[in-house]
């Protein structure tokens, strides 16, 4: 693993070990509280109870960075700055589906450079940093390197999204549809796990319409290191919208140039 980064991964370990912890702790309750954003998604007390202890453990162990979470927005001004989103796929965790995890990144002079994404109910974590490759097993000392897959043709490939809403609406809806009638096989397996099976090589194409940071942070690094690509829907390297297209790197022009690019 990159030198400069080694002590940053493991400090993203330590609180995403915190934020399982916290998380399980909630999972399934019967008297689980949660309540609704002015957007309408739900917040429930394991989203702010999870951010509030990484914001806690960043304030001791990085006190002079940023941090940027979905539940208390940003605070801090630095060239550094850790991205949370405490619970992705609140709505998951709510109905006892155990496809949800927590997302640590750190940016630094506006590159996303190391992530964790753990995903305790599935017994998961991914995690990477900038020229050291990307991970998935139990701990760093408990790993198996990633790869994207070889899969050359649209017509070979397996593509997974979060649900049709958002591309309903979208100027690039039509393109989206051809798209999934064109693939090989197509799932909504949904969230932050169609990003990771990208990076596994067990799925070639995830793409979404409209994300925040937040939710795109920690993916962007683990797909690279990897092997693909990670951009928004204009083509542009990086987790700044509209959207998210990750591939296997050898998809993502063809998917650009007659799916989603706008013309």
């Amino acid at each position: 693993m990159a030198a400069s980064f080694n002590d940053e991964l493991r400090l993203a370990h330590i609180m995403a070990d915190d934020a399982d912890s916290l998380g399980m702790s909630r999972f399934r309750a019967q008297d689980l509280r949660f309540t609704a954003k002015p957007d309408n998604t739900p917040v429930t007390e394991a989203d702010t109870a999870i951010e509030e202890s990484l914001r806690r453990t960043l304030s001791r162990a990085r006190p002079r960075d940023g941090i940027v979470g979905e539940e208390f927005g940003a605070t801090g001004e630095s060239d550094r700055r850790w991205i949370i989103d405490p619970i992705d796929a609140t709505k998951n965790y709510l109905r006892g589906v155990p496809v949800w995890a927590t997302l640590i990144a750190l940016e630094a002079d506006g590159e996303i450079v190391a992530s964790v994404v753990s995903a305790p109910a599935l017994g998961r974590r991914w995690w990477a940093s900038k020229g050291a490759g990307a991970f998935t097993g139990r701990s760093i000392m408990n790993a198996t390197q990633m790869q994207v897959s070889k899969v050359a043709e649209v017509t070979d490939a397996s593509l997974s999204y979060s649900s049709l809403d958002g591309w309903v609406d979208s100027s690039r809806g039509q393109g989206f549809v051809n798209l999934m009638r064109d693939c090989w096989r197509t799932r909504a397996f949904g969230d932050f796990w169609s990003y990771m099976l990208v990076a596994e090589g067990a799925v070639d194409i995830a793409t979404e319409p409209d994300l925040a940071l937040h939710d795109m942070a920690a993916l962007d690094v683990i797909v690279r290191e990897a092997g693909g690509r990670f951009t928004n829907l204009d083509g542009v390297d990086g987790v700044n919208g509209p959207g998210a297209l990750a591939t296997n790197g050898l998809l993502h022009e063809a998917v650009l140039d007659r799916y989603l690019g706008q013309r």
